[in-house]
């Protein structure tokens, strides 16, 4: 008797994965522009993955990027829910298990949203382990 059915994952779509990409350049623009530094974009481990990782002055900032034209800010507490929000935050810690060049410095969770036409929004300290 074979073994229990496990549904396929599929590859992004290479619309969505160039999507993504073109969000996470742009994000990575408005945070220079800001005097940020980008350290790190796209870190994957088996916990999850981390879209953005930059120094603003002296503070380590994990920042997730949504790229969404049809939602709107009102809709980001579904996109970034407690399960996404804990994923990110275990990268963010084999992140820092790796470089512990950063282990010294104050930590942030920031979300940025993309949406055709409009003002890149930039919500600071969107969620923090505690929550």
């Amino acid at each position: 008797m074979p073994g229990p059915l496990i549904p396929k994952k599929f590859p992004k779509s290479v619309a969505k994965t160039n999507t993504g990409k073109d969000g996470e350049s742009q994000a990575a623009l408005a945070l220079q522009k800001k005097g940020m530094r980008i350290i790190c974009r796209n870190f994957r481990c088996i916990a999850g993955e981390i879209d953005l990782a930059a120094l603003d002055q002296e503070v380590l900032v994990f920042i997730e990027v949504k790229n969404w034209p049809a939602y709107g800010q009102e809709n980001l507490m579904f996109g970034i829910n407690q399960k996404k929000q804990r994923r990110i935050i275990k990268t963010a810690k084999y992140f820092l298990s790796l470089h512990r060049e950063y282990n010294y410095r104050s930590i942030r969770f920031d979300v940025i949203l993309i949406r055709p036409g409009e003002p890149i929004f930039h919500l600071v300290s969107a969620f923090t382990e505690s929550q």
